[in-house]
């Protein structure tokens, strides 16, 4: 057994959340995936219906689970977002964008080196700014549904 990392926490979440697809993108998923079968169906008349089928839906649901797998979370000293941690201490601000602000803020004048988790079918989003001298990443902007919840939570745990 090997002993849990000292930068692992048990404790409970001040916030969590998982950056899942929009109940509408399962349904045009699918009949995208459903066109795509009939098209194999035409190119390819000796394969049975059914084996085309049983290969695009499990392979379409698998991928839309992946793609929503991203969770961002803050525990008592770390920002989460993924696999990418951010300890608090180094936070320097944060704030809530709407769909404009995050429009505004992965534009042309964007930081090259800023560290960016976007979703677009999630309008808001934080702007995490850091200081930290040993880090050229200026900021984080990450998707999120509640941007005022999570920058609470982010402010209130430095």
């Amino acid at each position: 057994m090997t002993p849990e990392s000292s930068t692992r926490t048990t404790a409970a979440p001040a916030y969590a959340e998982r950056l899942h697809l929009t109940w509408w993108i399962w349904p045009v998923m699918l009949l995208v995936v459903a066109i795509l079968g009939f098209e194999l169906m035409l190119g390819f008349p000796d394969v049975p219906a059914w084996v085309v089928f049983a290969v695009l839906v499990p392979l379409a649901l698998a991928g839309m689970a992946w793609v929503g797998r991203i969770r961002v979370a803050v525990t008592a000293g770390e920002f989460q977002v993924d696999d990418a941690r951010l300890p608090l201490e180094f936070v320097k601000d944060v704030v809530a964008l709407d769909a404009e602000g995050k429009r505004e803020a992965l534009g042309v004048g964007a930081h090259p080196l800023a560290f960016v988790v976007q979703r677009p079918w999630i309008g808001p989003a934080v702007q995490v700014l850091l200081d930290d001298p040993a880090d050229p990443t200026p900021y984080w902007i990450v998707s999120t549904r509640h941007p005022v919840e999570l920058a609470t939570a982010l402010l209130n745990r430095r």
